[in-house]
């Protein structure tokens, strides 16, 4: 869940494979053969990594796909994983964005929304909200607004025109809960596949709105890289639903940049910060932080 803010700080939330990579089991280091993609960005070349040390220390059951652009190879911890379609949560908030400045359903990042006075779990979603700080905090009343506003034929079109996951939104009364709880599904792979075709600006979306969501999605930024990234909690506040956590992004080091797609499931709240911790120390393992 993310905790940070840009006028206060603190932070939550989060098939059919459009595109398969064949994944095969290698010595590291080995290149993979290439894989068709439909999308643009394609995940071409695998290999093995050492991830699952910090899977264990953590305790968690999951995945994690790392994908170097500049080098055309992916780093991987259980692929069988990576090519399995889960809800999207919070991580959909990235298109959520794009299509609602795109439809000019919200002027711009700093656009308030009026908070309805009903209170949610998180505290620091009950008030008035702008969308770089819905974006931060994952509040979710926000970007339900939203998807209301945007509307389901237009929500279908262009869900349909990116590419996006299964691309199957349900009936006009899931407009505000089809990444939730609804029938959209998104693989690990498609995850990666969709933030190379943001940070390539190779989106249907206009120039305006692809930086401003690029802008909101930086959660760390130093002298030596920047890393852009969202969570996601599928069956936050829904007990009866399976409980797993996404962390989804990128991450930028002077001309190189690295794509991952994480993925574990959570027996307690308290696996919620491991999504991050455990991809943490992946892109450490590949000397990236």
């Amino acid at each position: 869940m993310n905790r940070l803010r840009r006028r206060g700080t603190t932070g939550l939330i989060a098939l059919s494979c459009i595109t398969a990579v064949l994944v095969q089991t290698v010595q590291a280091g080995s290149p993979m053969p290439k894989a068709q993609s439909k999308t643009s960005g394609a995940i071409a070349t695998a290999q093995t990594s050492d991830f699952s040390q910090h899977f264990r220390d953590l305790g968690v059951e999951g995945s994690i796909l790392i994908y170097d652009a500049t080098s055309d190879r992916t780093y991987q911890h259980n692929p069988q994983r990576n090519a399995t379609p889960f809800l999207p949560a919070s991580t959909f908030k990235i298109l959520n964005a794009l299509i609602s400045l795109e439809t000019k359903v919200i002027a711009d990042d700093v656009a308030v929304l009026t908070w309805d006075g009903i209170p949610r779990q998180i505290p620091e979603w009950n008030r008035d909200l702008n969308m770089r700080e819905a974006m931060k905090l994952s509040a979710i009343w926000f970007y339900q607004v939203l998807a209301r506003r945007v509307g389901h034929e237009q929500m279908q079109k262009w869900i349909t025109q990116v590419g996006y996951g299964n691309q199957t939104i349900g009936s006009k009364a899931a407009i505000d809960n089809f990444w939730l709880e609804g029938e959209l599904r998104i693989t690990p792979q498609q995850q990666v596949q969709f933030l190379q075709r943001l940070y390539k600006n190779d989106l249907p979306f206009s120039e305006q709105s692809l930086a401003i969501v690029k802008d909101m999605l930086i959660i760390e930024k130093t002298p030596d890289y920047t890393i852009r990234a969202k969570t996601g909690w599928t069956g936050f506040g829904n007990k009866t639903m399976r409980q797993a956590g996404w962390v989804v992004g990128y991450l930028e080091k002077g001309k190189n940049v690295y794509f991952f797609a994480t993925n574990i499931d959570f027996r307690t709240e308290a696996d919620a910060p491991k999504r991050m911790q455990v991809t943490r120390r992946c892109l450490k393992a590949l000397a990236l932080l």
